[in-house]
């Protein structure tokens, strides 16, 4: 999976990373509709990336390589590390074949206990989602247990210490991948079976969810020009590709965790986004090919199509998927994406 384009035409001068390829094996694990033997082969690509990626020296996954297949660093970044261990519990839990999960337990169990010495808290939230994924494929797991229990812990402390009266957050700036904190939450606390956690988690999506809504009613991604503003609402661009996915799988573990309809409602806005409603009324979405566009900008469309952009609308489809027929089973087809 080549990380970046020239428009669609993949440009070979970034290589590769970890995180699309981590993104790649959990979307190969989740798109219901494909052939066994592309299924198969697929996975087998993006597991032997991952696995490549281990540097046991440094106990740390590697991200960027170069596209001559040399590593350009002996560490990736942490959250790359913490989105490895994710793909490795949801293809230890998703994976139709058993060889599959297999692997992915083996690279869990002997990866995994990275993620205590990991400072950023979305790295934390990435290892919490894939430690619930390998809880509900292994409930004894007693490593991924231990993750969810100190890092739950971890993100309610800087809860405390960096809400404000109308800044219910858990840092005092806005960034990216915002909404994997609440859902990392929610997760864990029907993993673990705490109704506090679950609370807490559906409390800030909540909020973020409204920082994410225009004054006419859309949704708006976190836009970068945001990022390091403390206790300030967020700027509306560069908007990008993977908050709506954030946004949206969010709602699907809040929707699981209370049943509540409104988080469906929540999602299908997140992803009209990718079809046209949004600010500038033009869609990310290509539908001939299922591509998308990398960003929003104040002045139109990013038309380069890189790999985590394809790959946001992509995992966003497959969760949209499974929320829209539960929408369409409760309250009839009004609900459908449009």
């Amino acid at each position: 999976m080549l990380q970046h384009s020239i428009y669609s035409v993949p440009d070979r001068r970034h290589g590769y990373c970890i995180d699309d390829n981590a993104r790649a094996l959990m979307l190969v694990c989740k798109m219901k509709d494909l052939d066994e033997e592309a299924r198969d082969k697929w996975m087998t690509v993006y597991e032997s990336f991952v696995q490549y990626a281990w540097n046991p020296d440094q106990r740390r996954f590697r991200n960027f390589m170069n596209f001559d297949r040399t590593w350009c660093e002996d560490c990736g970044s942490e959250d790359s590390n913490g989105r490895a261990l994710w793909a490795l519990g949801v293809t230890a839990r998703d994976a139709k074949v058993a060889k599959h999960r297999d692997w992915a337990v083996n690279m869990f169990d002997t990866t995994a206990s990275l993620a205590f010495e990991l400072g950023s808290p979305r790295s934390h939230a990435f290892a919490m989602l894939g430690a619930t994924a390998m809880l509900e494929a292994h409930p004894g797991h007693a490593l991924a247990r231990s993750i969810l229990v100190r890092f739950s812990a971890e993100l309610q402390s800087l809860l405390d210490e960096n809400r404000r009266p109308e800044w219910e957050w858990f840092e005092i700036v806005l960034a990216y991948d915002n909404a994997r904190l609440p859902e990392a939450l929610i997760r864990a606390g029907k993993a673990l079976r705490r109704d506090d956690l679950v609370a807490c988690g559906t409390a800030t999506l909540d909020w973020i969810i409204g920082k994410q809504t225009s004054p006419e009613g859309r949704f708006r991604a976190v836009g970068t020009e945001s990022f390091g503003r403390p206790y300030q609402d967020p700027l509306p661009f560069d908007q990008q590709p993977l908050e709506a996915q954030a946004t949206i799988e969010a709602c699907e573990a809040a929707h699981e965790a209370t049943g509540d309809a409104r988080w469906i409602d929540e999602a299908l806005k997140a992803y009209r986004w990718y079809l046209g409603l949004n600010d500038l009324d033009l869609p990310l979405a290509t539908v001939q090919d299922g591509g998308c566009f990398d960003g929003l900008m104040p002045t139109g469309l990013n038309r380069n199509q890189g790999a985590e952009s394809i790959l946001a609308l992509q995992l966003a489809s497959c969760a949209i998927s499974g929320l829209s027929k539960q929408a369409e089973s409760v309250a009839g087809p009004d609900r459908a994406v449009a």
